[in-house]
């Protein structure tokens, strides 16, 4: 069988200077403000001397079982984190990186892969593909079970396997978006430990995204729910070293320890059952009142705090995890049917008018790194294309006058036609600074002669006005993958359709399909540089910095913990020991 479908595109549409929260940032044109950006921050530049007790706010989250463990429960772990608000149902086609640090605790993979990329046994013991990379023979562990007692086997593997690579749309459940669910033909099995996976063309990114953390194990009779009853997190039975115990939504997920759990990857560093006892996951939105709670040592763990206060951390002998994942850097992705980017000339100018250098030292620390391309760093097929987005305002200029902006409205901004030049960027709610970042583009933008409004949105509201509406012409991307040959699966009509060019861009379906369907990873090198510079080229893709998602406050007394190739860490072998 196979599955091709047109996905939701990133962007959604906009309610231009309504307020939100009861803010409504307008651009004006002129120079930027360090001082409101750092106050945008929270705790800004403070140190941690300066930030505040958290008082009431902080005692009622950490509130039964939300602390961190004290005498006699000192195996427990405390986790701080701002939301747990993109639900539960596993076969999402992005699981939020919010829920995928539960999420990972859980539930097993077939293969684990970790920050370089590179595939290593967990499930799976074994596996053999053919030259073609169109057949894949798996071979999986014996003995392993879901925690309700029932085999995780082959028929169990073949389940998910079709969950990933078709989902039941007609139900609401989505495929995983960056499962290579368009070349899938099927699967069979072998016996009831060996699994036979066939595609239509080569797929090269099949083992690799194996380990995305969209490709968990479930249990049949979990996959078989309705998308309501998936919804809720109790009614989701995973192999993983934890099992829930109890939640709230949107509050809190409390875990505790699988005892006969054997069988984590050894690149975990350890076997056998977890070391930590339980786990609690508390919902804290406030940033500051997170940083306040680490250093207060009243949590292990308090994730993404605002990056200006990581230095204090630091040197206050915290541990600082900003693990860098596979996948895309931290940018906008434009609709090029949406008014104005419906010119090339705008979305080139939007390009070049942005001032990554100021970027980085105003709202980030040295932890971030300019970006290089539309792809991170650490993926292998990455290659530096930094002049075709390099910052250029005089540039940027003549492009948006070469476009016809030429007149000028009482404001000071462009016009043509009686027509304003503007528009509206939703800061993503999944990545700390995107907040003050996007109010720094509205004034680099605004020099220019653009008015940018900028509007903060929490996670249900940005979802439905920003990744579900194509009358949104600005999407910002933090997403990950594991093998650079799943590219193909988003950018086009055949996959989620970014850029919303469908199928009209014959380069772009060429380089696609060349880079979905290479059979060796030599071959598909040079393809993928081909399809990068014809992005950035186009400026369907605005990079600004290589992503840094995820931003971990630890206690120094943690120990053991371990990240794979999308940045979520493993507690399997964490353990607590007194610095």
């Amino acid at each position: 069988m196979s599955a091709r479908r047109p996905a939701p595109g990133p962007v959604g549409p906009p309610e231009d200077g309504a307020a939100i929260d009861g803010r409504a940032i307008t651009a004006r044109p002129d120079g930027p403000s360090r001082r409101r950006l750092l106050q945008g921050l929270g705790a800004g530049a403070l140190g941690l001397a300066a930030l505040p007790l958290a008082g009431c706010a902080l005692d009622g989250a950490l509130a039964d079982g939300g602390g961190s463990g004290g005498a006699g429960d000192d195996l427990e772990l405390s986790f701080l984190i701002s939301n747990l608000d993109g639900g539960w149902v596993p076969s999402k086609s992005a699981i939020s990186s919010y829920e995928a640090n539960v999420w990972q605790q859980l539930t097993d993979k077939l293969v684990h892969t970790d920050p370089e990329g590179a595939v290593t046994p967990w499930i799976a013991t074994h596996w053999e593909q053919n030259e073609e990379a169109t057949e894949y023979v798996l071979h999986l562990r014996e003995g392993v079970t879901f925690s309700d007692g029932t085999p995780l086997d082959a028929e169990a593997v073949l389940a998910n396997l079709e969950a990933w690579a078709v989902g039941r749309p007609d139900e609401g459940l989505a495929r995983v978006g960056l499962f290579p669910g368009g070349t899938y033909e099927g699967a069979e099995a072998l016996d009831p430990l060996t699994v036979r996976v066939t595609f239509t063309a080569p797929t090269l990114s099949f083992l690799p995204t194996l380990g995305y953390h969209g490709c968990q194990l479930m249990a049949p009779s979990s996959l078989a729910l309705s998308l309501e009853e998936q919804a809720d997190l109790a009614s989701q039975i995973g192999s993983g070293p934890f099992v829930l115990e109890s939640w709230e939504p949107r509050q809190r997920v409390r875990l505790v320890r699988r005892e006969d759990y054997d069988w984590a990857p050894e690149a975990l560093g350890a076997s056998g059952p977890a070391q930590l006892a339980a786990i609690t996951f508390t919902v804290l939105p406030d940033d500051t009142l997170r940083a306040s709670a680490a250093r207060a040592g009243q949590t292990d763990l308090s994730y993404n705090v605002n990056p200006q206060v990581l230095d204090a951390f630091t040197e206050a002998g915290f541990v600082i995890e900003v693990p860098r994942y596979l996948g895309f850097v931290h940018g906008y992705s434009l609709r090029t049917q949406v008014a104005p980017f419906d010119d090339v000339r705008v979305r080139q100018a939007v390009t070049r008018g942005i001032d990554r250098a100021e970027i980085l030292r105003t709202v980030f620390t040295d932890a971030w790194q300019p970006a290089t391309s539309w792809l991170q760093a650490g993926v292998p097929e990455t290659t530096d294309l930094t002049e075709l987005f390099s910052y250029d305002p005089e540039l940027a200029a003549t492009l948006l006058d070469e476009a016809g902006w030429t007149g000028r409205n009482e404001d000071g901004f462009r016009e043509k036609d009686g027509v304003e030049l503007g528009f509206t960027i939703y800061p993503t709610p999944y990545l700390t600074g995107s907040v003050p970042e996007a109010e720094l583009i509205s004034q680099h933008l605004g020099r220019l002669g653009i008015r940018v409004r900028t509007q903060k949105l929490d996670i249900p509201t940005w979802t439905e006005r920003v990744t579900n509406d194509p009358e949104q012409g600005v999407g910002e991307v933090t997403r990950s993958f594991v093998d650079v040959g799943t590219v193909a699966g988003v950018i086009t009509d055949e996959g989620e359709d970014w850029f919303q060019t469908g199928s009209s861009d014959a380069e772009l379906v060429r380089l696609r399909d060349e880079v979905a369907g290479a059979a060796t990873r030599e071959e598909r090198a040079p393809l993928v540089e081909e399809l990068s510079r014809h992005v950035l080229e186009q400026a369907y893709f605005i990079p600004l910095e290589q992503n840094v998602q995820r931003i971990y406050v630890q206690s120094p007394d943690l120990r053991g913990i371990t990240f794979n190739a999308v940045a979520i860490p493993s507690y399997h072998a964490a353990r607590k020991e007194p610095s």
